[in-house]
């Protein structure tokens, strides 16, 4: 990956994004994120090499910075956050495109995807609260949340939040998954007992 049409392809195969040039010198192309309108990858020319701005996890930042000498602190950027990568043929295609997509996954993270992605490790028979998924989704705080993510539920088959219940242990009202008893019936399918829609959550909770 060498050149700046194999780099863009690559990055707006990802969902959701576009290709702009906002500057007066267009050389610099960015690839946004729709709706947020946020930059995941900046695309331009420097000293006869084709460049790449990528934003990268502070703990991964000078790991990539330690093996290759063409990553380096982020140009005309937050160099806490924010990675250049030289493409001068010195990184393999598949690591370039791991940083790529590793600044894709940071660019559009969101409190409500954490969730999901939290109530996706909750195992099979067990259960957890919606301040343990909070938790889980990195702020303690938001289980109030927790519980507006889980009513928009996109996909019910891979976010199986039937698994999560109150503080009590209660499981939610009727409306949430189109029917009285069908949070009491995933669960007893799961493997986990609910006595008078309640759930020992000593037992099953996590």
């Amino acid at each position: 990956m060498r050149t700046r049409e194999e780099v863009l392809q690559y990055a707006l195969s990802f969902p959701n994004v576009y290709e702009e040039r906002p500057f007066r010198d267009q050389s610099w192309q960015l690839v946004r994120v729709k709706g947020s309108k946020k930059t995941f990858l900046w695309i331009y020319e420097r000293n006869g090499y084709v460049n790449l701005n990528v934003k990268v996890d502070p703990q991964w930042r000078d790991f990539w910075r330690s093996t290759y000498a063409s990553v380096i602190a982020g140009y005309h950027q937050n160099k806490e956050h924010w990675n250049t990568i030289i493409l001068d043929s010195s990184i393999p295609e598949n690591e370039i495109q791991r940083m790529i997509s590793e600044s894709y996954d940071l660019i559009t993270d969101s409190p409500t995807k954490r969730i999901y992605e939290a109530v996706k490790k909750i195992p099979k028979g067990h259960v957890a609260t919606y301040g343990k998924v909070a938790e889980m989704a990195g702020d303690v705080k938001m289980a109030r949340a927790v519980g507006n993510a889980l009513h928009k539920n996109p996909d019910p088959e891979h976010i199986p939040c039937f698994r999560v219940v109150n503080a009590k242990g209660e499981l939610a009202g009727a409306f949430a998954f189109g029917g009285e008893s069908v949070q009491a019936q995933l669960l007893e399918a799961d493997g986990v007992e609910v006595i008078n829609g309640k759930v020992d959550l000593k037992k099953y909770g996590i």
